[in-house]
């Protein structure tokens, strides 16, 4: 089992995800992540899902998904190179000083933006990958034990050069 990438191109109608979500559940495949949103043209969305199967269980995945009437295309990004990135926000609460700025050391180091800050807190943006996240999540709850972290999933295209991930 591993994290496999697709994206799929459906058309932008209500009940798609639905459907495309009904389908995972329904063959009890636990979805890693799953972002929509529209794109260029807008009759059309754009999904990236992230799901961990095997070899045989994601060729079902995707024999399933191309049959679908509302799937438009399917791409299988998992061994294509790929930009993608994940949003995360994480809010550092009950600081003092020396915490706020400890916030901004570790938030120019991971290429955060500090986006709010009160009296006693600050809320770091990052739009960084999933790795990257979850070092500075692990990094955060080693040096601050409140914490409070909302992640979107991510989003991913196809590389036009070599470079990956």
């Amino acid at each position: 089992m591993k994290n496999r990438w697709i994206a799929l191109y459906v058309e932008n109608q209500v009940g798609v995800l639905a459907k495309v979500s009904g389908l995972f559940s329904g063959k009890s495949y636990n979805l890693q992540s799953l972002t929509v949103g529209t794109t260029e043209d807008e009759t059309v969305s754009r999904m990236t899902i992230c799901v961990s199967s095997d070899d045989k269980t994601f060729e079902q995945i995707k024999k399933q998904l191309n049959r679908m009437v509302e799937v438009i295309k399917v791409i299988d990004l998992t061994h294509v190179p790929i930009h993608m990135k994940e949003i995360l926000f994480a809010k550092v609460l009950k600081l003092d000083d020396e915490g706020k700025q400890e916030v901004f050391r570790i938030a120019e180091v991971f290429g955060a933006d500090v986006v709010d800050i009160g009296p006693e807190s600050a809320l770091l943006e990052c739009k960084l990958t999933e790795r990257r996240n979850n070092e500075l999540i692990a990094l955060l709850r080693e040096r601050f034990r409140n914490i409070e972290v909302v992640r979107g999933g991510a989003v991913a295209i196809e590389s036009i050069s070599t470079s990956c991930r």
